[in-house]
């Protein structure tokens, strides 16, 4: 590793290494709901001052800057394959605004003089920087569900850690949790009783920075915890090369053979994930913003309305943009939280159906928008009753989560934000069914619009296409012949247009060929038969990932095509970053 100018500004040297790969970074604000994308434009190493530039239409960017500081994270793809994540953090950097066009701002930043930050009670606060790594346990709820992430900084008072924004629903600010585990890479661990602090989204590829304070300590913890910061504060000056007398790791950072084993699995586990295109980046954003929405709501107190609609719009322009990319992308979502899944894939294919009936539908905005909300009361619902969404469910907790629809309308009240009719329809409807057996308010008949009618039928096919509480997924042809059987439940002129509209082999389903191929259909033709595939697997050798694509006159080599699979069946899975 090579070793900074011991006469550099040491955080500008860290920024420096970050930015020679791609990076974004975000200005944040506690009050502002949503973090401010920024460019480096000029950095001093020598003194440390840096220049930053935004494009904000607001009046208000000034709130970005509290007592003339500015908070932002960098966050870094890096690796052979741009599948490695590193970030660096700072907040209150002195700055200062400076105004040089209608919509274009300059941040003047001076970076502080060391990596370390002195916080308020005395105590030294050390960022994970230049590739630290430690491995951070959240336990939730006692033996019920445990938060798995990455230690981002370290202090005698606490740690940040980051998460998956999928695991952020079960945590709440100032919410005591009755355990936090950090473990290092010699394998030597730490364990205390914590108390959230704070929680934000965290960079652009869906995860969450969560604050942690340490509580209850004993005298054992607390000696421990010193050394362990001790050592952290040495691993981060030899690295920064901000003390000359380090000239070595410290210790507890040199990987043992349980940590080696753990990368080795990871780097092995990045190297099956293919690089994703375009329209599934574009997809996998709306998921992130949706949970980041979620989170505002949740922590925030407040309804983020740009970020929902900003997912609608998205979600438009996929769609027209190419219907049949989009269709595809969409079922990469597979390995997203089923909330999460289900909610775009439902809007997304509301979106695709509406514009299909007529492209000048003045209502498409407000329904796709109510089918994207229609599930966030579910995580709303996660407490210690309901500890986790993954799980298989008993008759109480099943119960509990019926009452989705009134959670998420409620908070929205609290919220004071007031849907469309259009979109309270959707949301109020969407598990309504013409014969009365839905719910929550068992409406029948004439009571429930054509897109509600349209609502329900894209969700109950969704849903029995995906697993649920231990039930296996069911293929297309199963699926629609049990909405087809459910009595008067479903609009079948409905079901007879979505069956035209995606046929027995829906673009994005995984298809086996009696080759012992396994292929995502990526087209299909006008009966609804496959005429592009993408082979993934050749179960022959099925620890061996490939990614090939075949147009219909190839599929010889591959076989005949026997049906639809489940992805779960034969280890087919998307690797996040």
């Amino acid at each position: 590793m090579a070793l900074p100018d011991r006469d550099e500004n040491p955080s500008a040297a860290v920024i420096r290494s970050l930015l020679q790969h791609a990076h974004e970074l975000s200005i944040y604000a506690k009050d502002m709901p949503y973090p401010l994308k920024a460019e480096v434009i000029d950095i001093d190493l020598r003194t440390g001052r840096l220049v930053l530039e935004a494009e904000y239409a607001g009046q208000d960017i000034d709130r970005y800057l509290t007592s003339g500081g500015v908070s932002f994270d960098i966050e870094v793809i890096k690796g052979p394959q741009d599948l490695e994540r590193d970030t660096y953090s700072l907040s209150n950097v002195a700055a200062k605004l400076i105004k040089t066009d209608s919509t274009q701002y300059r941040l003047e930043c001076q970076l502080p003089e060391s990596v370390f930050v002195h916080e308020s009670r005395g105590a030294v606060r050390i960022p994970f920087i230049l590739g630290m790594q430690a491995r951070v346990s959240l336990e939730v709820y006692l033996n019920e569900l445990s938060v798995p992430g990455r230690l981002r900084n370290l202090s005698v008072g606490g740690c940040m850690a980051d998460i998956e924004l999928a695991d952020s629903i079960a945590i709440g600010v100032n919410q005591e949790i009755p355990g936090v585990t950090l473990e290092f890479p010699n394998g030597e661990s730490f364990f205390a009783e914590g108390k959230i602090r704070h929680i934000r989204p965290f960079g652009q590829h869906g995860y969450a920075a969560v604050g942690i304070q340490f509580i209850n300590l004993s005298t054992t913890q607390t000696e421990a915890l010193f050394r362990y910061v001790s050592e952290s504060e040495r691993e981060a000056a030899y690295r920064t090369g901000a003390n000359d007398k380090m000239d070595h790791h410290s210790p507890l950072f040199i990987p043992g053979a349980k940590e080696k084993k753990i990368l080795q699995r990871e780097a092995q586990e990045r190297e099956k994930r293919a690089r994703q295109s375009p329209m599934e980046r574009g997809v996998m954003d709306v998921a992130h913003q949706l949970q980041v929405g979620l989170m505002y709501m949740k922590t925030r107190g407040l309804f983020p309305e740009k970020i929902f609609y900003d997912c609608v719009d998205t979600l438009r322009y996929l769609v027209e943009q190419d219907r049949k990319a989009f269709l595809y992308a969409l079922a990469f979502l597979h390995d997203e939280p089923n909330w999460v899944r289900h909610a775009v894939q439902v809007a997304g294919q509301l979106a695709d159906m509406l514009l299909a009936r007529d492209p000048h539908d003045p209502h498409v905005r407000e329904a796709v928008l109510g089918a994207l909300l229609h599930t966030l009361g579910k995580p709303l619902l996660v407490g210690p009753q309901l500890p986790s969404l993954k799980v298989n469910m008993n008759p109480a907790q099943k119960d509990i989560l019926r009452g989705h629809v009134t959670t998420l309308l409620d908070k929205l009240a609290t919220l004071g934000w007031t849907p469309s009719p259009t979109c309270r329809e959707v949301i109020e409807d969407a598990n309504e069914r013409l014969d009365g057996s839905g719910y929550p308010a068992g409406k029948r008949g004439d009571a429930l619009s054509d897109r509600v009618r349209l609502v329900s039928v894209i969700k109950a096919i969704n849903r029995l296409l995906h697993a649920r509480n231990g039930i296996p997924p069911h293929t297309p042809l199963n699926a629609y012949r049990l909405v087809n059987e459910a009595a008067a439940a479903y609009d079948k002129a409905v079901l007879v247009e979505y069956i035209q509209a995606y046929g027995l082999y829906p673009i994005g389903s995984l298809a086996k060929f009696s080759g012992g191929f396994l292929a995502w259909v990526m087209d299909i033709d006008g009966k609804g038969m496959p005429t592009k595939v993408c082979v993934v697997k050749n179960l022959r050798f099925p620890d061996t990932n490939i990614r090939s694509e075949l147009s219909s006159g190839d599929f010889s080599q591959i076989g005949k095509l026997e049906g639809i699979v489940n992805p779960a069946d034969y280890g087919v899975k998307v690797i996040k970053v």
